[in-house]
């Protein structure tokens, strides 16, 4: 192989000095060439694709603040608002605050007051506290208000004759387990429930407890299921035995389900038209179909359980979830979550099924199992059938404020 390699390179060089020696006459130089023209392009041309930018995530929407502080020149109707008949609610308040730090000063300020001087009073209020205005998550301002009463029942301590409706005392296998205890971060969330051998389940709904009643656990009997009914949405009232005696029946517990309104199936069922769904439209619907009472009770899962508490002083109302009586006109019911229980909150609505305005200062003393939301209240109108009456219709708009205290300078 190395023999064979040489000498082709060598037969290589040689032909190339011959051709170098030979001579050629020299040619005319060439024409430079025409540029070629390509035809023009048919259909669309290819354009390489550009790599996309890259996508930037979407940025969350900035959360919408629960409170915003606002002045009191900015609640409607707040100057002509008689502050001297929130003054008693409020230091009912004070009652049900105390021990609280961020209210001690405030409510020993509110004891040195004149209650009976108007410019006084609301100096106090105007010192003290900065109104804010409460929105809900999706940043709406108004809500639903609606109204409650102390209900008037007749009843007896045994069966018999009209008195055929159980109202039912705790069961004692009802089992109250506080989550807080175990999951700091469920801090106020209750699991109710009861002992099947070692496990924990559900306590009988109000479905279950109408087909196997909890012998044994009658508190009073009385002659209404319709207005038994209406006391547990209420949570409390008056019974009145036929021998004169009225005794209070009280919030005790309940079955740990959640609360449906009855009034709303109606609306989805086509039964009635929104207008209708008040208290005393679903009292007429019950009318008109008997037959189907305890179908439509049994919409709402949710039992309440009571207990019996003397009435030594018929003027005052029962006591609220802060633990002090409520106040005819002056004490709502709202949701903890969003409002301190026990603080001042201006309500800006209109009265029961009408326009006119009603705007006042009132005491966040109560809550319930259907009023959820930041701007959501429940108006408590007292006891009587004029109560009754306009709770029953009281479904209005409003707007909130909560008086929080000014911070220590």
């Amino acid at each position: 192989m190395l023999s064979t390699r040489r000498s082709v390179t060598a037969s290589l060089v040689l032909v190339s000095l011959l051709a170098a020696c030979s001579t050629t006459p020299p040619q005319p130089p060439a024409k430079p060439a025409e540029p070629v023209r390509m035809p023009p392009p048919v259909g669309p041309v290819y354009v390489p694709e550009q790599p996309a930018p890259p996508v930037q995530p979407a940025q969350p929407p900035a959360p919408v603040p629960l409170m915003t502080p606002t002045t009191f020149a900015a609640l409607p109707g707040w100057e002509q608002d008689d502050l001297r008949q929130a003054m008693p609610a409020f230091l009912q308040s004070c009652r049900g605050l105390n021990g609280k730090a961020d209210w001690k000063a405030v409510c020993a300020a509110a004891r040195a007051v004149d209650a009976g001087d108007a410019g006084a009073v609301r100096r106090f209020f105007e010192t003290w506290f900065v109104p804010n205005l409460v929105r809900a998550a999706d940043g709406a301002d108004s809500g639903l208000i609606t109204g409650y009463y102390e209900a008037m029942l007749y009843g007896s301590r045994k069966r018999g004759g009209a008195y055929q409706t159980p109202l039912y005392r705790v069961p004692e296998d009802l089992l109250t387990v506080d989550l807080g205890s175990v999951y700091p971060q469920l801090k106020g969330m209750r699991l109710r429930g009861r002992l099947s051998g070692k496990t924990v389940v559900p306590y009988s709904s109000r479905a279950e407890i109408a087909r196997a009643p909890l012998a044994g656990k009658e508190l009073l009997w009385v002659n209404d299921p319709v207005e038994a009914f209406f006391l547990e949405v209420q949570g409390s009232g008056r019974v009145q035995f036929e021998n004169g005696e009225t005794v209070r029946v009280a919030y005790a517990d309940q079955n740990g389900h959640p609360y449906k309104t009855i009034g709303r199936w109606l609306v989805e069922q086509g039964e009635l038209t929104a207008e209708q769904a008040t208290a005393q439209g679903i009292r007429a619907w019950i009318a008109a179909n008997p037959g189907r009472r305890q179908e439509l009770f049994n919409v709402n899962p949710s039992y309440i359980f009571f207990r019996e508490e003397k009435l030594p002083d018929p003027s005052l109302g029962p006591k609220g979830a802060l633990g002090v009586p409520l106040t005819p006109g002056r004490s709502v019911a709202i949701d903890p979550s969003f409002i301190p229980l026990g603080a001042p909150l201006f309500l800006a609505t209109t009265e029961a099924a009408s326009e006119v305005p009603m705007q006042r200062l009132m005491m966040a003393q109560d809550t319930g199992g259907a009023i959820r939301g930041a701007v959501r209240a429940d108006f408590f109108y007292g006891f009587g059938p004029d109560a009754m009456d306009r709770a029953g219709k009281m479904k209005q708009r409003g707007q909130v404020w909560v008086l929080l205290p000014r911070p220590a300078p």
